[in-house]
């Protein structure tokens, strides 16, 4: 509808534009709402990563001065054996108490002994030596030789075990039914 002065085309385009500027401030609205909310997920993605890679370090960190206190936990086994041989039972005493001291200080940082019943896990033992073993299956652990250790899923040190191997007459059976 035009009115008498001729003004009716423009009042349109003016309504026009006016609503073209309030979608575009609406759309602009929009869009900063969107990178906000993008940057609040990103900066909690980035505080949950932070968090866990102080946790990591804290781990390794301990990790690292365990393995290095590893060869006195040894010792100290080596200590309470000679010890116990001697027959000195206040001298026996005392260097139990020290071992258990000691050991519970490490356990409260997490280590734990690697558990050595059982079948041989690569991931966790070392074999040293294979013997033939009656009655005990190929893999089985039959003797430790140094205790293996972790901290949460970090390995220490493997533990060195001596495992049963396969015998020999097992083997040429095997052989000779294989060649029939």
């Amino acid at each position: 509808m035009a009115n008498g002065n001729g003004n009716g085309k423009a009042q349109n385009e003016e309504a026009t534009d006016a609503d073209n500027e309030t979608k575009a401030e609406k759309t602009e609205e929009v869009d900063y709402k969107d990178r906000l909310m993008r940057l609040a997920a990103e900066f909690d993605n980035y505080k949950k990563k932070a968090r866990s890679d102080m946790e990591n370090a804290k781990v390794l960190g301990k990790a690292e001065i365990v393995r290095d206190l590893l060869p006195v936990l040894d010792e100290f086994e080596l200590a309470l054996i000679s010890i116990k041989e001697s027959g000195d039972k206040g001298v026996t005493k005392g260097i139990e108490l020290l071992y258990s001291n000691f050991f519970s200080s490490l356990k409260k940082v997490g280590l734990q002994e690697i558990k050595t019943d059982g079948r041989f896990d690569p991931y966790r033992h070392e074999i040293i030596l294979t013997q033939d073993a009656k009655g005990k299956s190929p893999g089985t652990i039959l003797a430790v030789t140094k205790k293996g250790y972790v901290i949460g899923d970090i390995l220490l040190r493997p533990a060195s075990v001596i495992v049963a191997k396969e015998r020999e007459e097992e083997e040429k059976e095997k052989g000779n039914e294989e060649k029939e």
